[in-house]
């Protein structure tokens, strides 16, 4: 995710709303659609191409994208209210509170207003259609394995996690654990240090690690788009290439980093093709569609409604082709996506 710095996004972004084939329909459709994130972040930079790609794609009367003031789920909800009285007839939402976002959910349905979950799942039970999402105990998983193997299967990780308030943030810390503790004590994990998804608490928390106890640090594994970018500015600062490190989301400092040696990898999220098919389905459910129960939906410890929406480990190998690879993803999730999970007449 996980405002901002530059991303490595627009050869990415461009080749997308390029590339992607639209199923364009006759006439245009009069719904207006807006994605809200849970607040402002770096992360969410990438929904808006994907937002306008699909407007024009798939004729929707509008797509919009606003942003709360502040992370805080009372911004959210406040912000959500003001633009349903203004007549938006459906939603796409980064949950700023897994449960607390539930109460305007239902209030919505029983409003005939329909909603998902995108980037981020809202706890069951939820009034959310589905969730859109990377998987991100996944993805952090692979994440570590990754890392281990770099570091040459032995050593003490630091795990630089994100957001705390962040629903995905847990999920990150579990599955960090459980790549550690299949090393059966060959890796250990020296510390998880919370909160570093933030430009001023990342650079104080990671700064600060590095000067105490960098000599007894073996990787890192950065689970925040912030966090990644202030590990990655860190490590080049220091000139130490001994620490293996691992990232997530493709900014550009942190590409820079696998180009330069200072960062072995990141894992690729699909913000973009989150927007995207997130605005399609969400134009089709707002024009009758119903969400098939027999789908075949992943069940995750927060929804038993989710769609896994694309991710991959970039490294010096992809780092100049992985853009193609999402796009692929997009692709083939958004041409498929009707059939697959929607009941339309």
């Amino acid at each position: 995710m996980g405002i901002r710095f530059s991303r490595g996004v627009a050869a990415f972004t461009l080749a997308c709303s390029v590339a992607i084939a639209p199923l364009s329909a006759a006439f245009a459709s009069d719904h207006k659609i807006v994605l809200v994130p849970g607040g402002p972040h770096p992360y969410f930079s990438g929904w808006e191409p994907g937002i306008a790609a699909a407007q024009k794609d798939f004729n929707i009367g509008s797509v919009e994208y606003k942003v709360p003031s502040e992370w805080k789920l009372e911004r959210q909800t406040e912000l959500l209210d003001s633009l349903a009285a203004q007549g938006i007839n459906a939603f796409g939402i980064f949950p700023g509170d897994a449960v607390g976002l539930n109460s305007t959910l239902s209030e919505f349905k029983s409003n005939g207003i329909p909603t998902i979950a995108i980037a981020g799942c809202t706890q069951d039970p939820t009034d959310a259609n589905f969730c859109l999402a990377t998987d991100v105990y996944q993805s952090a998983y692979l994440g570590t394995k990754a890392l281990i193997e770099a570091m040459g299967g032995k050593g003490a990780v630091v795990h630089m996690a994100g957001l705390l308030i962040d629903p995905n943030t847990q999920l990150r810390v579990q599955a960090v654990e459980k790549a550690v503790a299949e090393t059966n004590g060959a890796v250990t994990l020296l510390q998880t240090i919370g909160d570093t998804d933030n430009q001023e608490k990342g650079d104080q928390k990671i700064n600060a690690l590095l000067a105490s106890q960098k000599d007894n640090v073996g990787g890192i594994i950065a689970t925040g788009y912030v966090s990644s970018v202030v590990t990655a500015t860190a490590l080049k600062n220091l000139g130490d290439k001994r620490i293996k490190m691992i990232g997530i989301d493709d900014d550009k400092i942190v590409l820079d980093g696998i180009k330069d040696g200072f960062v072995s990898g990141t894992m690729a999220q699909n913000p973009y093709g989150q927007a995207y098919i997130g605005a399609y389905a969400l134009d089709l459910i707002a024009g009758g569609c119903t969400v098939k129960a027999d789908a075949p939906w992943v069940k995750t410890p927060q929804t038993a409604h989710f769609i896994d929406s694309g991710t991959l480990l970039i490294s010096s190998a992809n780092a100049g082709t992985y853009h193609d690879d999402l796009k692929a993803l997009t692709k083939k999730l958004q041409s498929s996506f009707k059939d697959t999970y929607l009941a339309c007449n």
